[in-house]
C-alpha cells in the first residue's frame, strides 16, 4: 500500500490497543476559518505521548495531547473548541486564523468511550473496502456503523464529507483508499504514478508485455503482468477506483475498456487521437456497448491544456481524474 499513516490511524490505534497501550482518538469535527485539516482527520495518541496524524497545521497538537492524556485518566470524551490566532496560524503556514472543534475519545471497554470492538469492526470493513460511516452522538457519544446505503449519507460517501449533522452526531466518513489502474507501462504511466502517488491514490501498473512492465521502470510499484481483463477483474474494480489505458495497443486497451465499462469505476480515461477514439467506439459498439456505456469514456485523455511531454500528459490526466472525483463543474 501506499497510503501514507495520515491515512491509516484507525489501523494504528487498534495495533495500539491490541498491543496493550491505552489509546485516545482526536477528530476534526468541524472548521472555521483556515484550516490545514478537514472535518474527519484524525490523530492517534498513545498514552506514553507517541501521536500519529494530525488535525491541524500544528496549532493544537500540544492541547489536543494533552487533553487526551486527561480523557485517558477518566475515560470521557470531550468535545473541544480552539480558536487560532492569526500569528500562530502564520507560524505553521497558514494565512490567517480560524476556529475548530475536535472530538477527543479514549479507546476503552466502558461506555462513553470508544469500544475496541467498534474500532476492529471499522478496521474491518476498510480492510475489505467496504464504505463505512461511525457516526457519533456529540451529547451522549453513543455511535454506530453505518454503510453508504443509510439515509441521507449518499452525497458525503461520494464527496468524502465528513461532518456534524443537524442531529447533533459527528459523521465521520471512511472510504477505500483511492486507486489508480494504469493499462500501459509507458513513459506517461512512469510520471503519473508518482504523481498519482502524491495525490493519495494506490498506483498499479498493468501490462504483460515484460519488456514494458519491469520492476527497474517501475520500482516499488505494483504491476499485473496479465491480460488487462483478468488483471482489472483480480483487482476488482469499484468506486474508488480510476482506470487509464495507454498502450496504443487495441489488442490490450480494449479488455480493459470493456472490463471498467462493466464496473463502478468513476473515471476511465483512454489515450489516443479523436480519430483513434472514433475507430475505438466502432469497436466497442461492435462488443455490444451502448451509447450510454461510451459515453463514461473520457477521450482524448486528460484536460485540454494543450499537454504535449509524457509528463504534461500526466499532469493533465491527473486533474481530470480529480475533477471527476471531486464532481467540480
Amino acid at each position: 500500500m501506499t497510503v501514507t499513516d495520515h491515512d491509516t490511524i484507525p489501523e494504528i490505534a487498534l495495533d495500539w490497543v491490541q498491543s496493550g497501550a491505552r489509546v485516545a482518538l482526536a477528530t476534526v469535527v468541524q472548521t472555521w476559518g483556515s484550516a490545514p485539516r478537514q472535518p474527519g482527520a484524525q490523530l492517534a495518541i498513545r498514552d506514553d505521548g507517541t501521536m500519529m496524524g494530525s488535525v491541524s497545521g500544528g496549532c493544537v497538537e500540544g492541547a489536543v495531547v494533552f487533553e487526551a492524556m486527561e480523557a485517558l485518566q477518566d475515560g470521557k470524551p470531550r468535545l473541544l473548541t480552539y480558536g487560532v490566532a492569526d500569528e500562530t496560524a502564520f507560524e505553521v503556514g497558514l494565512a490567517c486564523g480560524g476556529t475548530i472543534r475536535i472530538l477527543v475519545e479514549p479507546i476503552g471497554p466502558d461506555a462513553p468511550a470508544l469500544h475496541p470492538d467498534m474500532l476492529a469492526d471499522l478496521v474491518t470493513a476498510r480492510a475489505a473496502r467496504r464504505p463505512v460511516a461511525l457516526l457519533t452522538d456529540l451529547d451522549s457519544f453513543t455511535r454506530h456503523l453505518v454503510g453508504p446505503d443509510a439515509p441521507g449519507l449518499t452525497d458525503r460517501f461520494r464527496a468524502d464529507r465528513s461532518g456534524p449533522d443537524e442531529a447533533g452526531q459527528m459523521i465521520t466518513i471512511h472510504n477505500p483508499p483511492l486507486r489508480l489502474v494504469i493499462v500501459g507501462a509507458v513513459h506517461i504511466a512512469q510520471a503519473l504514478v508518482p504523481m498519482a502517488r502524491l495525490a493519495g491514490y494506490d498506483p498499479v501498473v498493468v501490462d504483460p508485455r515484460d519488456a514494458f512492465a519491469s520492476d527497474a521502470r517501475f520500482p516499488g510499484v505494483t504491476i499485473s503482468r496479465d491480460w488487462p481483463d483478468e488483471a482489472l477483474d483480480a483487482i476488482g474494480l469499484d468506486a474508488r477506483t480510476a482506470v487509464v489505458t495507454l498502450t496504443h495497443d487495441s489488442k490490450l486497451d480494449d479488455p480493459a475498456i470493456i472490463a471498467a465499462l462493466r464496473s463502478e469505476v468513476f473515471y476511465l480515461g483512454c489515450l489516443g487521437s479523436t480519430r483513434t477514439h472514433a475507430k475505438r467506439l466502432e469497436r466497442l459498439r461492435d462488443a455490444r456497448l451502448d451509447d450510454r456505456d461510451v459515453a463514461r469514456i473520457h477521450a482524448p485523455v486528460g484536460l485540454n491544456i494543450g499537454a504535449r511531454t509524457p509528463s504534461e500528459i500526466a499532469v493533465s490526466t491527473l486533474a481530470q481524474i480529480t475533477l471527476a472525483l471531486r464532481g467540480a463543474k
